[in-house]
């Protein structure tokens, strides 16, 4: 009998079975726990941002398509692959309100996204479309890979890139719309056009939701030719529709807070945009030519599992009242509520109002620690890794990456120079947060502070 594909071969435009339609019983604690129950139980693991997290339901599926593909090669490429592949991207369509598969390329992650895009401008000043000396406008917060990809290809083929500086802590989302549209102006001072804005929808260090659908009108009203939204962490944390929004590119990323393993995330580009048929995977395959969603479908003997679990991963998240909105709307509440718990603690404050916050949030270090520096912040977050079991990323806050005359100060009028980044996802419990509070507690009583460690002594980081 010959093996078939774990859901069948349904056609591109059409997601099987729509599973968070389907009548299902609600999941409870047990098979929330059940479902992760692969997570090592003596880490307080409160960084789901960082490499999100997949349940043994979804690894299943993953595991039964890899050994489709082991079984019989020939089979799976020729008959398997593609249409998993186009109910994966039917599904994406779907979840975030695009019109139809087409519009939707499955990539590794959103950095990907961003070199095909970076990739494409970079031609278009090499080839003359643009002058040299056109600008590329991003924020400061822009994630270190994406800012890399934008030097590597744009600033190398002849583009001035400016940096949209952001305040930090922020007190409302109308202070970044300020500073966008101050940064705008001076961008396009002299003349300049403007062709490529680079918005992310929520910063990852420090962890700010931004008010990109204000931005994006921003663009359109000022004549930027084109905009692309880097929403890594978005999907999973906040609704997305991607017309309503209204960018030329959109990215996020599926195996942060969307349920999938690593590594997979998706490109968005309305098929009416006629750039749509000039991006290209950097890997050229035998299916170049062929639009990118083929392109991307078809570059050579890779393991392809992740990109076809994601129908599993929204019918795991079905489970849940409200589906993935449901989830996103309590992990928010969580987060904020914890956040508030550890600011309480430690006589700080969170880094942003939680409006604009997801599932993530900044909550203030107490500045006796003497944060000083990124090696310092990896050094504390190491030390709680090692001594005490918690797993939370660490932000240095810089009075120059702050744009601020002074620093903010907790209770005991310490500036408060670090940060810690929580997250909330399904299977966390408070017990993890309080022992983040009371490891961080610990090192204030025991007088640990950065300052008191000689240069040689902090760890680097990678």
């Amino acid at each position: 009998m010959m093996a078939s594909a774990p859901h069948g071969d349904a056609p591109e435009n059409e997601v099987a079975a729509s599973p968070a339609k389907r009548l299902r019983t609600p999941i409870t604690e047990a098979e929330i726990r059940a479902e992760f129950a692969h997570h090592d139980g003596t880490v307080a693991r409160v960084n789901n941002g960082t490499f999100g997290c997949c349940p043994a339901s979804v690894l299943a599926s993953r595991a039964r398509w890899q050994r489709l593909f082991l079984s019989q090669p020939d089979a799976f490429y020729f008959h398997s692959l593609q249409p998993g592949l186009a109910r994966s991207r039917a599904a994406v369509a779907a979840a975030v309100g695009a019109d139809d598969a087409s519009e939707v390329s499955l990539v590794d992650n959103a950095t990907t996204a961003a070199a095909i895009v970076m990739q494409h401008v970079a031609w278009s000043f090499q080839e003359g479309t643009f002058a040299r000396g056109d600008v590329v406008l991003m924020l400061h917060y822009t994630f270190s890979s994406v800012k890399k990809s934008i030097h590597a290809y744009v600033a190398r083929a002849g583009a001035t890139v400016v940096e949209v500086p952001l305040p930090f802590p922020v007190s409302s989302p109308g202070a970044v719309v300020a500073e966008f549209r101050a940064t705008l102006a001076l961008a396009k001072a002299g003349g300049r056009s403007v062709r490529l804005a680079v918005i992310d929808y929520i910063t990852s260090m420090p962890s700010i939701l931004i008010p990109v659908r204000e931005l994006v009108a921003i663009c359109r009203e000022e004549g930027v030719d084109k905009v692309f939204v880097d929403a890594a962490h978005a999907i999973g944390q906040v609704p997305i529709d991607v017309r309503d929004i209204g960018a030329d590119f959109f990215t996020s990323n599926l195996h942060k807070w969307f349920f999938c393993p690593s590594a997979v995330a998706f490109l968005h580009i309305r098929k009416d945009d006629p750039i749509a048929s000039q991006l290209h995977h950097p890997v050229v395959s035998s299916e170049y030519g062929n639009g990118l969603p083929m392109e991307s479908a078809w570059i050579g003997v890779r393991d392809y599992s992740a990109q076809l679990v994601v129908p599993d991963a929204i019918d795991f998240m079905s489970r849940f009242e409200g589906g993935i909105e449901g989830i996103g709307r309590r992990n928010h509440d969580k987060v904020i509520e914890m956040g508030m718990m550890l600011a309480e603690a430690w006589g700080t404050f969170l880094g942003s109002p939680p409006e604009m916050c997801g599932s993530m949030v900044m909550v203030g270090l107490p500045g006796c620690l003497g944060i000083e520096s990124d090696d310092d912040a990896m050094r504390v977050r190491e030390m709680l890794r090692n001594d005490f079991k918690v797993e939370v990323p660490i932000f240095h806050n810089s009075r120059s990456d702050g744009q601020q005359q002074e620093m903010d100060k907790d209770a005991n009028g310490d500036q408060v120079t670090g940060y810690v980044r929580i997250s909330h996802q399904v299977y966390n419990v408070r017990e993890e947060y309080e022992v983040l509070r009371d490891a961080v507690n610990k090192l204030v009583l025991d007088g640990f502070s950065c300052s008191k460690k000689k240069p040689s002594e902090k760890v680097l980081s990678n």
